[in-house]
């Protein structure tokens, strides 16, 4: 049986040579790529949420995966209907339906996933950004900052209940076109016809990929890899024309009037009308040889940029509108599908604003060479709208639900909550904007200190208030140090310290691409063949918790073996024999810790 590694360096090398893949069922049979779906999933929040039946994570084994593989190759395997639930759609009093599938349907899709990806991904366009190897929003953002000079009019397109609209026959024909094996598009088939549950009865999925499928993202990705293709092959080419814009008739004639000025010795009126240059451009705005379009997307979400006249952005939205109707069937949201000027008006695009600079702007210091460019903000809207998480009656106020907590845990989570917008906002030029936020939620968390203490909020201050080095000088923070036994390091928590400067070169991305699937910690423990507390060898299962958290048993002092083997190690798996796995579940282990 080959290793999984050079499974998918094949298929990654046929889909770069644009070769049709076959017989790519039969490594559904693969041991090895059953072990590395199940490494890369098993730590997700999802694992222990179980679907319509009681399976999650916990008790997974080689015999399971044994089990699967048979009905696999026997093409008895069933996928099981998704059970429903709601959750809430950010900006939006609308909820948005989750699909939870039971924990063997997750196994199977991520290996379907990590198959469909080996294969696609290297054949997908340079302009795609959203569930992708080394990929993700920030260099969807910098490729819009850094290559998008000039443009006059943005494009912001979004696609109406994208997941859930989704052909299925659609889907199935774009797969059929490169994978010529009918077992696997009929497992395809069988996965997107599955269902789901809702108050316990069974409904049919006529459409669509639902959120939450492990696979739904790269079969997104296929599906509108049709759209990029559309746009590379039809749009860009159509309205990208000549090779430079003709010079400005309006800058030429100031140009000629400083020149008149310096001669006759007016220094004044060379002055001012070399002022009045700087806000014109050289090149004309509105010459009809030059045209350039710009394209990028992000799942669901794209955007386009344009340097034309308004009359032809509009023609370009109707013919994707159109496109996307008749070969997609899918529909443009017509509340977010948007044209803005570039200059008088800010585009939105995954959390972020943009527009285009122009030297008489007071961001660019007067700097002539910044016109045209694409700089990215923070809305102001984001930053009223966390800020008021963190305060009652319009002022910063305690937070109750976290009084019982220790300053540790405290401190960590509000620096946690910051931390991940800040980093996220780091390539913005306002990005400073973010210290009312920091201002905001320093306060509450004083408060929230003072309130667990019955102190104040400046003895409070005093008492935590510290100074970190950065690369940016030295930054005032609050924090806390908790102090350990055996000459460990202390624990340190702290809030702030991250200097608000932008980042041109931050990144953040998703999940890196599979290309050698070294086995983690938790497969080469199974693999081992030994129960970690008794060294039973034989029907060895992994027991999952849903967090370290739930091994402290208040009032209990005595704990035992297997809940001090996973606090020391600190590790939310075990591997255990059979009988080992069911006296947990029963709370029946006495076996000694071993040393």
């Amino acid at each position: 049986m080959q290793n999984a590694e050079t499974v998918l360096d094949v298929i990654r090398k046929r889909g770069e040579r644009g070769l049709p893949v076959e017989r790519l069922y039969r490594q559904l049979f693969n041991t090895q790529l059953h072990l590395l779906a199940y490494g890369r999933i098993y730590a997700n929040k999802g694992a222990m949420t179980p679907g319509v039946t009681e399976e999650t994570a916990d008790g997974m084994s080689l015999e399971k995966i044994g089990s699967i593989i048979d009905a696999l190759r026997a093409e008895r395997y069933r996928w099981s209907p998704a059970r429903r639930v709601y959750i809430e759609k950010k900006g939006s009093a609308k909820k948005r339906p989750l699909g939870l599938p039971t924990w063997s349907d997750k196994l199977v899709a991520e290996v379907v996933r990590l198959l469909l990806e080996a294969y696609y991904d290297v054949q997908f366009s340079d302009r795609s950004h959203g569930f992708r190897p080394r990929r993700g929003c920030h260099t969807a953002l910098t490729e819009v900052a850094r290559t998008w000079r000039g443009v006059h009019w943005f494009i912001e397109g979004d696609i109406s209940d994208c997941f859930g609209s989704l052909d299925h026959e659609v889907m199935l024909k774009i797969l059929g076109e490169r994978i010529h094996d009918g077992r696997f598009l009929r497992l395809i088939r069988a996965m997107l016809k599955a269902g789901y549950l809702e108050d316990w009865r069974w409904n049919a999925t006529l459409s669509g990929s639902p959120q939450g499928g492990v696979a739904s993202p790269v079969l997104s990705n296929i599906y509108l890899d049709r759209l990029d293709r559309f746009v590379e092959q039809h749009l860009l080419p159509e309205y990208t024309s000549g090779r430079k814009r003709r010079a400005n008739p309006d800058y030429l004639a100031v140009q000629h009037a400083i020149a008149k000025a310096k001669r006759h010795g007016d220094r004044e009126a060379a002055r001012v009308l070399r002022h009045q240059r700087r806000s014109l451009p050289y090149g004309d705005p509105n010459d009809p040889g030059y045209r350039r379009l710009r394209y990028v997307r992000y799942c669901d979400d794209f955007l386009l940029g344009f340097a034309g006249p308004r009359h032809e952005a509009q023609e370009i939205t109707s013919r994707i509108r159109t496109f996307l109707n008749e070969q997609l069937r899918l529909e443009l949201s017509e509340s977010k599908t948007l044209i803005t000027h570039a200059t008088s008006q800010a585009a939105r695009f995954l959390g972020y604003e943009i527009r285009a600079l122009h030297a008489d702007t007071k961001i660019t210091d007067g700097r002539r060479s910044i016109n045209g460019t694409p700089a990215l903000f923070v809305p102001e809207q984001v930053i009223r709208t966390k800020s008021a998480l963190y305060k009652k009656k319009g002022k910063p106020a305690s937070r109750g639900v976290l009084l019982h907590d220790e300053d540790f845990s405290i401190v960590a989570k509000y620096q946690a909550e910051y931390q991940g917008l800040v980093q996220y906002y780091l390539l913005a030029q306002n990005v400073h904007r973010l210290g009312r936020l920091h201002w905001t939620m320093e306060t509450s968390l004083l408060k929230t200190l003072a309130n667990k203490h019955r102190s104040s909020v400046r003895k409070m201050s005093r008492k935590y208030r510290a100074t970190v080095q950065t690369p940016h000088g030295p930054r005032r923070c609050l924090q806390v140090t908790v102090e350990r036994n055996e000459g460990k390091k202390p624990l340190v928590a702290r809030f702030g310290g991250i200097p608000l400067k932008q980042k041109r070169t931050a990144t953040l991305t998703d999940a890196q691409p599979v290309t050698a699937p070294a086995y983690n910690e938790l497969i080469r423990r199974l693999l081992a063949e030994c129960c970690e507390l008794c060294e039973t060898r034989t029907d060895l299962e992994v027991h999952h918790i849903r967090r370290l958290a739930d091994l402290k048993q208040p009032g209990r002092r005595d704990k035992p073996a297997w809940i001090q083997l996973m606090a020391r190690r600190k590790r939310k798996t075990l591997v255990l024999c059979r009988t080992c796995h069911d006296s947990v579940h029963a709370g029946r282990v006495s076996t000694p810790l071993r040393k």
